[in-house]
């Protein structure tokens, strides 16, 4: 069993948090108080080959494997979750194409993508009746000569209002009768009919754009099927399982930025004539937070590197998928919870980054499926195969 990182992860970790400490630890308490969607970071990103880390270099990817993407998302979550979020379902987005896309389609897309020439990629899954339940999808795609025509609501979609690439995930009619999920690729910006709400008023990650898109009678061709007509399922499981990987490691990045500020502060503020970290009281808070992450660490590297196999040699990575998932993003809320309990009162106010830290956290227990799917996933792994 070897824990050591290869150059080429290494490369990638220390690329991501040098940008993270230069480019976006200095602005992410104004882009957060302004909800300013990062545009100029993202091309920043991509031109360092942070918006396809794990995508093939003949699209323009880095081709760094997933174990390299989970190291960048965390690396850039601890300076601005907003950002790292953003990227994350960027990447998703791209290796999705890549995967079930066809030669024109991951010609069109995913260099737009991995070169930043589209700004983003946004995943329009849930709808506002259709969350962790897909089957209450009601957005449907109508077949047309020519085409297909698109009716129906996504909501909290991540970048929509700025992304240059939607999947969209519709009720389709098959052959037999039946209904089923498909899945469809189209530029945004080449069709009528697509409107955005206002962007959501959001607890935290406020500089991450997250809107509400309608497709009123869009019309799109026959070539927008991503995949084969009735597979729109599979590839959202798929895309999903690598997916939570990215934000388990993304609160791996919240938690562990938490603990650094508490660890700094506990040596700094003293109260009773000493620092408050030579108390016992403070001293087992940061025990448990730095064991927990380290826990959920080992979790989203074992559950990275479970998908570069699996891409390799095929197998499964749901269970370790979701359980990286459900771990790391409980283990960071009690880190950024605890870590403002270090900080006592100043921990509340909007002085010191702890507070925007534990607003940004909450949510990665809910999207991506929210942690009470994650246990419904590794129940029923269990169930069906066992430990």
């Amino acid at each position: 069993m070897n824990f050591e990182l290869n150059e080429t992860q290494k490369l990638v970790r220390d690329t991501a948090r040098r940008f993270a400490d230069t480019e976006l630890r200095p602005h992410a308490a104004e882009r957060d108080r302004t909800e300013e969607f990062p545009a100029d970071a993202l091309k920043k990103m991509a031109e360092l080959g942070l918006m396809g880390v794990n995508i093939a270099a003949d699209y323009g990817g880095s081709e760094a494997g997933v174990v390299a993407y989970s190291l960048a998302i965390t690396e850039i979550a601890r300076a601005d979750a907003a950002v790292a979020v953003t990227m994350a379902v960027t990447n998703m987005v791209g290796e999705v194409i890549e995967k079930f896309g066809s030669a024109a389609q991951k010609e069109q897309f995913i260099p737009r993508l991995t070169s930043g020439a589209a700004q983003a990629g946004a995943f329009c899954l849930s709808e506002a009746g259709a969350g962790s339940d897909p089957a209450g999808m009601r957005t449907r795609a109508t077949r047309v000569d020519g085409g297909w025509v698109l009716n129906g609501s996504k909501a909290w979609i991540t970048s929509g209002e700025f992304a240059g690439a939607y999947i969209v995930w519709a009720r389709t009619e098959m052959p037999e009768g039946d209904e089923k999920l498909s899945a469809f690729l189209l530029d945004p910006a080449a069709h009528d009919g697509i409107t955005c709400g206002k962007p959501e008023e959001k607890m935290g990650q406020r500089g991450s754009n997250t809107v509400s898109i309608t497709f009123e009678d869009v019309r799109i061709g026959e070539d927008a099927l991503l995949g084969n007509l009735g597979d729109g399922f599979k590839i959202a499981m798929v895309a999903l399982d690598g997916g939570r990987i990215g934000i388990g490691s993304l609160a791996l990045g919240l938690g562990t930025e938490a603990l650094s500020l508490a660890i700094d502060y506990s040596k700094e503020r003293e109260q009773f004539g000493q620092a408050i970290g030579r108390f016992q009281g403070i001293q087992f808070k940061l025990a448990d937070m730095a064991t927990e992450l380290d826990a959920a660490r080992l979790l989203c590297l074992r559950a990275a590197w479970m998908k570069n196999e699996a891409a390799k040699k095929g197998g499964r990575f749901s269970r370790q998928a979701s359980m990286a998932k459900l771990f790391s993003t409980e283990a960071a809320w009690r880190a950024c919870d605890e870590s403002l309990q270090v900080f006592g009162g100043y921990g509340y106010t909007k002085e010191y980054a702890v507070e925007r830290l534990l607003r940004d956290v909450r949510v990665t227990r809910i999207y991506e499926g929210t942690n009470e799917i994650q246990r419904v996933v590794i129940a029923r792994d269990l169930s069906r195969n066992g430990l």
